[in-house]
């Protein structure tokens, strides 16, 4: 279980696996983390929350991802070693709980990626929990 980054024509791709959904939520994230850096220093950097809300997964994992790339350019980090839980609250909206740590981007030579897109999105159940597919405008 975790992430695979994968070639796709003029962007980047994760695809991801893990046995919740939450835990394939944090997965892509962290696939996100590597494609915009090849090494990511270990340490104590400060973690931060942030929260989503939407009308379907689908939606939900892509507004957090959407939310990671903001917090990376208001916070100046790098959102790393990413942890969410995903819930239903009922039949009309979907919630993402996360948190990550910032690593700084003066520590990390730091590749852009300009944005989370819908194209080949996949998000589905399989017999050994979920499995995610995102496509990044780099």
């Amino acid at each position: 279980m975790g992430y695979e980054l994968r070639e796709h024509t003029a962007d980047v791709a994760i695809e991801a696996t893990a046995e919740t959904l939450g835990a394939v939520f944090g997965a892509v994230a962290n696939g996100l983390a590597a494609a915009m850096c090849d090494e990511i220093p270990e340490g104590e950097h400060e973690r931060f929350d942030l929260s989503v809300r939407a009308e379907n997964r689908e939606a939900v994992l892509f507004d957090y991802l959407d939310e990671l790339i903001y917090e990376r350019d208001v916070r100046g980090v790098l959102p790393v070693d990413n942890e969410a839980s995903v819930t239903e609250q009922d039949t009309t909206e979907w919630s993402c709980g996360a948190s990550a740590r910032g690593v700084p981007l003066s520590a990390v030579d730091a590749r852009e990626v300009k944005a989370v897109t819908y194209s080949e999105m996949a998000l589905e159940s399989t017999d050994g929990g979920w499995r995610a597919y995102v496509v990044f405008d780099v």
